[in-house]
Formats: C-alpha cells, structure tokens, sequence
C-alpha cells in the first residue's frame, strides 16, 4: 500500500521543506516504520517557486564538488544553483544530503516528486 504525502513549500524555509521530505521519504511518520525496509512513501513537494531564501543564505551558502583530481574542487553558491538549474534542484539537493548515505537512498529519491 503507498501512501501519497504533499507538502506546500509557499512560504517555508528550504530547511524546514527538506527535513519534513526526508522524514517522510524514511517512512518515520507511519505507524510500521523499520529502519532497514524500504517504506511505499510517495511525496510530491509543490511550489517551490515560493520557497524563501534569505539573501545571506543565497550569497553565502557554497556546495563544494571535489572530483579526485588535484585542482578539482569545485564551488558554487546556493544562488548560482538556483539561477542554474531553479530552486526545484537546490530542494533535490538538500533533501539527498539530509537522507541516510545506504544503498535505499536512491530507492527514495525516486519516490520524490517536486514541482515548481
């Protein structure tokens, strides 16, 4: 049985929009969560055009890419993403990194719908 779990992202926080997400990716807000099972949890997240970003957050929050090599490091900035690639990617991302690194978490990220 999949339960279907939307959150409205007009007027949050990024923070708070990805910790609510990642918490019900987990399946911690069902009744019959275990944490080595793959939960049947589908959450849509809805605008994310609304979303509040404070101007400090978008000039001083960097994501840092590092590829192996030396000289392969690579900084962005949260406002750099969102004008790449728009605010559904910077959500995408906190929300991966928010969820436990094991060979489920792309299982739940694909039980992650977002839309602008």
């Amino acid at each position: 049985m999949q339960t279907e779990h939307t959150i409205d992202a007009a007027g949050q926080s990024l923070g708070r929009v990805a910790a609510n997400a990642a918490k019900a990716l987990m399946g911690k807000m069902r009744a019959d969560y275990t944490p080595n099972k793959l939960s049947s949890v589908k959450v849509t997240i809805k605008n994310t055009a609304k979303l509040i970003l404070s101007e400090s957050k978008l000039t001083g929050k960097i994501f840092q890419n590092y590829s192996g090599y030396p000289g392969g490091r690579r900084d962005e900035t949260l406002g750099n993403l969102t004008s790449r690639k728009g605010r559904a990617a910077a959500v995408k991302l906190a929300i991966t990194r928010m969820l436990p690194r094991n060979t489920m978490r792309t299982a739940r990220l694909k039980n992650l719908v977002i839309e602008e």
